[in-house]
């Protein structure tokens, strides 16, 4: 297994703050935080209806904002904080983006590509393998969405 960080709540608690602005913002509630060496290098929500971009979603945004913050594409002492599984294009970036772990709240049964729906960051399946640990704060990241789309269905 690779040498990497352990979770920390902190960082965690970062990305549900994001998560609850992001949906201030009407905007689904995802929150990231991206660390190294035990510094936040970069953070994001979801920005995709404010931009009318399928692509921004918080994840892409935070690997972008991490890449401008330490001068490299390569990210491969960051961890991920992450209030919702990743779906494929975010994994993907990920893994090309060589992200070192991920650590996520809320399991994505539609779309989570972490192996609720499918499992593109299985270990071997790719050129670079990232450690992967959900169910953080699973309840509390659950229901900033539950919320969200029970709000939006009023």
């Amino acid at each position: 297994m690779k040498e990497t960080g352990e979770y920390k709540d902190e960082y965690m608690t970062l990305a549900i703050g994001l998560a609850q602005a992001s949906a201030e913002a009407d905007e689904v509630p995802v929150g990231v935080v991206v660390v190294k060496d035990d510094k936040v290098v970069a953070t994001s929500e979801n920005m995709k209806e404010r931009l009318n971009d399928a692509t921004k979603h918080a994840e892409m945004v935070a690997l972008s904002r991490a890449t401008e913050a330490v001068g490299n594409w390569w990210l491969e002492n960051c961890d991920v904080y992450v209030t919702l599984e990743p779906c494929p294009m975010c994994a993907g970036a990920m893994i090309n983006s060589r992200i070192r772990a991920l650590y996520f709240g809320a399991y994505d049964e539609k779309t989570g590509a972490a192996g609720s729906k499918v499992n593109l960051l299985e270990s071997g399946l790719f050129n670079h393998d990232i450690v992967v640990s959900g169910g953080h704060r699973q309840e509390e990241c659950s229901k900033l969405l539950s919320s969200f789309f029970k709000n939006k269905r009023k």
